[in-house]
């Protein structure tokens, strides 16, 4: 699911990117990887392109104590089951190229891109972007979400500690927080009645004499 949402996203990027001409380019990645070689396919991420990579995840605690069943009114029945992980996700957008006023002129329309449209849905979304690249196991896909992008502004101190964890040098970049995924595996626990009428008439029966 979190592939499939990133991807989401790309094709999104990738459409905005295409209308100022030429072949900028957004895929996903992992810098720690380092780059390609020789610009070939081998293992790393590929220069001249902007570079989407997870970097943290984090728990919204905040929705954490939901109820562990719902109701199904239809057939009076209650279904329990785990609520869902609601995350929170740092994504690292950096552009990988080699020329650094290219570099520079990538991220910033990157920038734009999120600041004019910050919120996915599935009815604000090209469908293309929603089947384009999208995971063949369909337990994998996304039905409905709503991603929402964050501009994050990390300190000097955290900037060096996340590009010294990446193991590269610094690049042109920036930082969101994709807020709010949430990942639920649909299974049902248990199912049982609602209770429909409560009996409020009590009564003691009459003792018997003894004989």
């Amino acid at each position: 699911m979190i592939s499939h949402a990133l991807t989401i996203v790309i094709n999104e990027l990738n459409a905005h990117l295409a209308t100022y001409g030429g072949t900028g380019v957004c895929q996903l990645g992992n810098l720690a990887e380092g780059f390609h070689s020789g610009g070939g396919n081998g293992p790393g991420v590929a220069r001249d392109i902007l570079n989407l990579s997870l970097v943290n995840i984090k728990e919204e605690k905040s929705l954490k104590n939901l109820p562990s069943y719902t109701r199904n009114d239809t057939k009076l029945t209650a279904i329990y089951e785990n609520p869902p992980v609601f995350l929170n996700f740092q994504i690292l957008i950096v552009a990988t190229h080699i020329n650094y006023t290219s570099a520079l002129l990538m991220l910033s329309r990157a920038l734009r891109f999120f600041q004019h449209k910050n919120v996915f849905t599935q009815d604000n979304v090209a469908p293309g972007s929603i089947t384009n690249n999208q995971p063949i196991n369909p337990l994998d896909r996304l039905d409905e979400f709503k991603l929402i992008f964050d501009l994050y502004s990390p300190s000097m101190e955290e900037v060096n500690h996340l590009w010294g964890t990446l193991g590269g040098k610094q690049y042109p970049f920036a930082l969101y927080m994709l807020r709010m995924l949430d990942l639920k595996f649909s299974a049902v626990h248990s199912e049982s009645g609602l209770i429909t009428e409560i009996v409020r008439d009590f009564y003691h029966k009459d003792t018997v004499a003894s004989p």
